[in-house]
């Protein structure tokens, strides 16, 4: 049986190695959790969660990037967790201006970009609109929007993985009945589906799961979920939407490495190959015994290419292992 209790938005203020703040930037406050070595300032990397997620995805990736030397921050994306929930600004001009406002508010002048799914085409979006902020972007299981889009019209076997739920998502009420049913098993289901099965049977799974429902059950959360994939399909037919798109289709000239889990069902190898002159300093790299959560399935591979990305040991080439 349902509850009918809601949970509080913060109760996404996990106790850790880490410590929760907010931060005031583009005219919104962001729940932000961090963990650094300590002084001076280290270089700053910003992780951005996907789509029914919140900050706890990055989990991981924020204690091993504080072990390497940086300030990791990972973020409530506007209208999730413990962040402001306003009823606009799910375009991608907007969430755009949040990370550079984000960036300038904790005291930085750039930081490398790290996301997942809707994340991820924040980190491209961010690259491309504020340029002077952005030192690198790893994405995982994100491929570039412009080439998502030509993917989706043009390959039928990524149309029939990502179109029907993306339509669906365009109907009132009834996706947000669909992700918070069952005291937020909705949610949940997305994590267990888009898994590699090895992964999907362990504890960690179903714990990170239960967080993933309580979490979208914060009120206000499931609908500005499925705002950022409003926008993004009712922008195709308006003017904004077509000029961010067509803004998007200039190249990122920084060094770009795009993760992809072997198993994800949900984005296509053929997917994240696509379009490599929008960014020519990209790698491509396959991430082993992983699906679409491949930065939680195999949290050490991912957090080792980041560390190639901070670094500058990656190479770019067609494509990787790891």
């Amino acid at each position: 049986m349902a509850s009918n209790f809601l949970p509080d938005p913060s109760s996404v203020r996990y106790d850790g190695v880490w410590t929760h703040r907010d931060v005031h930037a583009n005219g919104i406050r962001l729940h932000v959790t961090s963990a650094s070595p300590g002084e001076p300032a280290q270089p700053l990397v910003v992780l951005l969660h996907g789509f029914a997620d919140f900050w706890w995805t990055w989990r991981h990736q924020l204690t091993a990037l504080a072990e390497l030397g940086y300030h990791a921050v990972a973020v409530d994306l506007r209208g999730y967790g413990d962040s402001d929930k306003p009823p606009r600004g799910y375009d991608g001009w907007t969430l755009a201006g949040d990370i550079a406002g984000l960036i300038r508010a904790l005291g930085y002048t750039d930081a490398t970009l790290v996301g997942h799914a809707d994340g991820g085409l924040v980190c491209w979006a961010t690259a491309v609109l504020h340029p002077r902020l952005v030192r690198g972007i790893a994405v995982v299981s994100s491929p570039h929007p412009a080439a998502l889009k030509s993917s989706v019209w043009r390959d039928n076997a990524q149309r029939r993985a990502f179109l029907p739920g993306f339509l669906r998502a365009q109907l009132p009420r009834y996706p947000e009945h669909l992700l918070t049913r069952g005291d937020g098993s909705g949610a949940a289901e997305l994590l267990t589906d888009r898994s590699s099965p090895a992964w999907t049977d362990t504890a960690e799974c179903a714990d990170t799961a239960a967080r993933m429902a309580s979490a979208i059950r914060i009120p206000g959360a499931a609908h500005c979920a499925l705002e950022y994939k409003r926008w993004a399909f009712r922008s195709q037919w308006r003017p904004d939407g077509r000029r961010f798109i067509a803004v998007m289709r200039k190249p990122v000239d920084i060094p770009v490495v795009s993760m992809r889990g072997e198993f994800d069902r949900y984005i296509l190898p053929h997917t994240v190959h696509r379009a490599p002159h929008l960014a020519p300093r990209r790698r491509v790299v396959t991430v082993r015994d992983a699906a679409h959560f491949a930065h939680q399935e195999n949290p050490d591979a991912v957090t080792a290419e980041i560390a190639k990305l901070l670094t500058g040991d990656g190479r770019r080439s067609r494509d990787g292992h790891a």
